[in-house]
């Protein structure tokens, strides 16, 4: 179910500094890209793929990069899977901004959702050699207090 939050900008970033801390979160292992592949053939899913995107014109896989692939973008990869009765509205936006002022670079986000572990889930990418400096600033809000 989705949450609707009438509060202050300052309660908003209060709530949002208690979810991340009860988020679970993971740190995916290698380097992950995006393959492509045409609108008329969607691509075959494997036990590797963490997600499948598209437009109008266009699939696209996230994958770990595999040999010999060249000419794509190089992301690091963590997720963060949400307790049910957490009101996590706003969150990507507000970690988004974090990063952004940071890293001084954007991430890219997908959301799905598994019931059977709370809801909602998200997986964040960012240029793979900025992946250990991301985790160092979600780490950091994670403890920060109040």
């Amino acid at each position: 179910m989705v949450s609707v939050s009438r509060e202050t900008p300052e309660q908003t970033h209060e709530r949002l500094r208690r979810v991340i801390t009860m988020a679970d979160l993971t740190v995916h292992d290698g380097v992950w890209c995006f393959e492509e592949f045409p609108a008329d053939r969607p691509p075959a899913l494997t036990a590797d793929t963490l997600a499948v995107v598209r437009d109008s014109e266009s699939w696209s896989r996230l994958v770990p990069l595999r040999p010999g692939v060249a000419d794509v973008e190089r992301f690091g990869i963590f997720s963060f899977h949400f307790p049910a009765e957490l009101d996590n509205s706003g969150f990507v936006g507000w970690l988004a901004g974090h990063l952004k002022a940071e890293l001084g670079t954007g991430v890219f986000v997908i959301c799905g959702s598994n019931r059977a572990r709370g809801g909602i889930y998200d997986y964040w990418g960012c240029p793979v050699d900025l992946l250990a400096e991301a985790v160092v600033i979600v780490r950091a809000l994670r403890l920060a207090q109040g």
